[in-house]
């Protein structure tokens, strides 16, 4: 076999060989494709012209894409939250109301992973706050250290798959590309696109039906397996009922949050970056406001903050019933006293976004989320720099044809290549982290895909369930690393490999599912969007 002839291939078995020697992705798949773009034009298999398209491609992937806004937007959102501790109130309150059942603790372990999934969506964050305020608790009343451990890492991934989601603004903003360049292929010089608010539709009623067999295996554990999953005994502190109060308190934060970002999408007012400017401002509300108040002056702002929270809810609630469009010739008396509206309320929300501000600058914490957001976000573009230039050598090699061919060759037509995608997708999730999949993987497959008359928004919530499953798988999982790190003493890495053994199996089944039944992804983005 003439090894020249399969540059294509020998570069991407190479990528992956350095990716998981360590190197930082993003010189890993940039340096990779120069030095096979140079052994290509020497042996005459790479024509040298492409790489002068690289420029026009960056700026067209990166500069012009208003979408990517929202990641810098959604990070920002999900570290503030993070840093606003809303997850040790939920905890505790979760944890009172479900004590007293069997398996309770891991009730509540769930369905806080679940909301701070919507909420912030921040793994690495999820994963060690739930780790170091559940875990103990967990053990001291006599939980299995390998369930608990499971029950935690697995919901601390629930962000990858239920918006709002990075994994889905990446994912969606690749898809899109995806597929046009299926469509353009296919002689279709109009194409249609996707949003990463359909692909934020589609996510959610599989991320929810997650969530439902999470909580199912931990009742079947708690019915099965009593000494696994006991009740909280009635003397124990934890087993107190909450004030409902302290339960609203608790749940109303990240709730509204959700509603406002999620429903903004949903319905049609914002687009994705445009709702995560409103959860970033939202979270910079709710963090100012839970910085503790020592005089006078921070009761005062505090109040000022809270005028500001519900002035935003005001005005989200007045597009729902007023066109507020301005410069339009003819406009109703209602419609210009909904504008004064507001404005004033606009001036009032403004206020208290900056006296949040305040305080969060003279605390000390807006300093660190926006380095760990520059940072992050940085990460992210540089990688996507990186992986444009690896897809461009990689076509340019002939790696489309490659591919598919390979695809075709599997005999089962188009079911046959979405397995084998699917297969492939999963076991590089043992080794590969998601974004590194994201930009490498799916630009090369998804065309080919598509171009078969996939549907893009069910394809990409099944590629989406699949890379929060590589959060779990060992021996590289990030969750598995994020909870040994704060895991006390007395629980072994078998015990956490254990544990998360029946969470990837619930998540294959949850994949088997949105295969069977392509309406669980489908459905909703039909019924919003037609």
């Amino acid at each position: 076999m003439d090894i020249l002839a399969h540059l294509d291939l020998l570069m991407f078995a190479v990528a992956i060989a350095v990716l998981l020697s360590g190197y930082p992705v993003a010189f890993a798949l940039a340096g990779t494709a120069l030095g096979f773009a140079a052994i290509g034009i020497l042996t005459g298999h790479f024509d040298a012209g492409l790489l002068g398209v690289f420029p026009n491609r960056i700026y067209g992937a990166v500069m012009t894409r208003q979408v990517l806004v929202a990641v810098p937007l959604f990070v920002f959102m999900g570290v503030m939250l993070e840093r606003s501790k809303i997850a040790e109130d939920l905890l505790q309150n979760m944890g009172h109301l479900f004590g007293s059942l069997r398996g309770g603790l891991g009730f509540s372990v769930i369905i806080v992973g679940a909301l701070l999934a919507a909420s912030t969506g921040i793994v690495g964050a999820t994963v060690v706050t739930m780790g170091l305020l559940s875990l103990p608790t967990m053990l001291r009343n006599g939980y299995s250290p390998a369930l608990s451990s499971g029950a935690i890492a697995a919901s601390g991934t629930l962000g990858q798959i239920i918006p709002p989601s990075i994994v889905l603004v990446l994912l969606g903003d690749v898809m899109s590309n995806a597929y046009q360049k299926a469509q353009l292929d296919a002689g279709n010089f109009s194409p249609r696109t996707i949003s990463v608010g359909d692909l934020f539709a589609g996510a959610l009623v599989p991320g929810l039906l997650l969530v439902f067999l999470y909580l199912l295996w931990m009742g079947l554990v708690a019915f099965f397996r009593p000494d696994a999953a006991p009740a909280l005994k009635h003397d124990d502190p934890e087993a107190k009922k909450p004030e409902l109060r302290r339960l609203l308190a608790a749940l109303a934060p990240p709730l509204s949050l959700i509603i406002a970002v999620l429903g903004s999408i949903l319905s049609g007012i914002a687009d994705a970056t445009e709702a995560a400017s409103v959860g970033a401002l939202g979270a910079i509300l709710l963090a100012g406001y839970r910085l503790p108040a020592k005089d006078a002056l921070n009761q005062l702002v505090r109040n000022i903050i809270i005028l500001g929270a519900a002035s935003f809810i005001g005005l989200i609630l007045l597009t729902f019933f007023v066109d507020l469009r301005l410069g339009r010739d003819v406009m109703t008396g209602g419609q210009r006293l909904g504008i004064l509206l507001a404005a004033s309320l606009s001036v009032i929300a403004i206020l208290g976004v900056m006296s949040a501000l305040w305080r969060l600058l003279r605390s000390g914490v807006l300093s660190k989320v926006t380095h760990s957001t520059a940072q992050i976000s940085s990460m992210v573009f540089v990688i996507l720099i990186g992986a444009t230039l690896f897809s461009l050598v990689f076509r340019g090699l002939g790696g489309d044809d490659t591919i598919t061919s390979v695809l075709m060759l599997t005999g089962g037509g188009k079911a046959g290549a979405i397995i084998l995608v699917m297969v492939v997708m999963f076991f590089l999730g043992f080794f590969l982290d998601f974004i590194e999949i994201t930009f490498v993987v799916v630009p090369i497959v998804g065309p080919v895909l598509l171009g078969m008359g996939v549907d893009p928004i069910w394809l990409g919530v099944m590629m989406a369930i699949n890379l929060q499953t590589s959060f779990l798988t060992p021996p590289f999982g990030f969750a598995l690393f994020y909870l040994r790190g704060v895991a006390p003493e007395g629980v072994t890495t078998r015990d956490i490999y254990r544990g998360v053994m029946p969470f990837v199996g619930i998540q294959i089944l949850a994949l088997i599912l949105v295969a069977l039944f392509p309406v669980l992804a489908t459905g909703l983005p039909k019924l919003l969007y037609g």
